[in-house]
């Protein structure tokens, strides 16, 4: 039987008899980057996540729900599984703007998570900012607050902290190689839990650096916050929490 040869000949080898022929090369897929048709039937491990923070109206708490499953690709012609966030799910009625907006919102994410780029979306939405002013949300990684520029950015940021507790995201919000996370599935799957990061410091630890920040120049203390026993500074006129629980003396 004829065969028509469509490519480039870039080398030959004589077939012995009987000799097996070699099993084809799979294809790399990057399983990052893999597109998911829809959020698929049954039951996907999530996330639910309680985030708290202050702006101009006060302190709010809203609830959050981060779904994940695995997904398969190749890489080398090895077949490997990682896993990948698939849906947001935000409740209605936790925050004052309109909820079509929120809604409209979440389900962008989830698209952009099966389409295989979630971590440029929420990158992209830690850059919304509103006239509102500065949103205060969750410590760094030196214990200090964060501050962003608006709810949605707040919101972003504490969606990529939870990224990052999962192992998808590192710590500044970038996406983890591949290859580590295909590590850190088998991780899972050898151990039965997830990979966790490391502890943030000790209280006792956070608190000499607090004491030695200020002697270097940082902000004064003027007492002790009631609801966490983290140091008062005088924030636009008023003893606020610097721990970022959200107390204030002027409510």
């Amino acid at each position: 039987m004829a065969v028509e040869i469509t490519s480039k000949i870039v080398g030959y080898r004589i077939k012995q008899q009987g000799q097996p022929a070699p099993a084809p090369e799979l294809p790399d897929e990057d399983p990052l980057t893999v597109r998911i048709p829809s959020r698929p039937e049954g039951t996907l491990e999530a996330v639910s996540e309680k985030i708290s923070y202050v702006g101009a109206e006060g302190r709010k708490k809203v609830y959050l729900l981060v779904s994940f499953m695995p997904v398969e690709g190749v890489i080398g012609g090895q077949r490997v599984v990682i896993e990948r966030p698939v849906e947001f799910f935000f409740p209605s009625g936790q925050l004052s703007s309109e909820h079509q907006w929120i809604t409209a919102t979440m389900r962008s994410l989830s698209l952009a998570a099966r389409g295989g780029y979630v971590t440029q979306a929420v990158a992209d939405l830690r850059k919304v900012a509103w006239d509102k002013g500065l949103v205060r949300c969750g410590m760094n990684r030196w214990n200090k607050p964060m501050f962003h520029d608006s709810e949605v950015a707040a919101i972003a940021w504490s969606i990529q902290q939870i990224l990052y507790r999962r192992g998808f995201l590192d710590q500044d919000g970038h996406q983890v190689p591949v290859e580590t996370l295909v590590a850190r599935y088998a991780h899972r799957m050898q151990h039965g839990h997830a990979w966790q990061p490391e502890e943030p410091p000790a209280a006792e630890d956070s608190a000499g650096a607090s004491s030695s920040g200020e002697a270097s120049g940082g902000p004064a203390t003027v007492g002790t916050c009631p609801e966490c026993r983290g140091d008062l500074i005088m924030m636009d006129g008023c003893p606020t929490c610097y721990a970022g629980c959200g107390w204030s003396k002027c409510g």
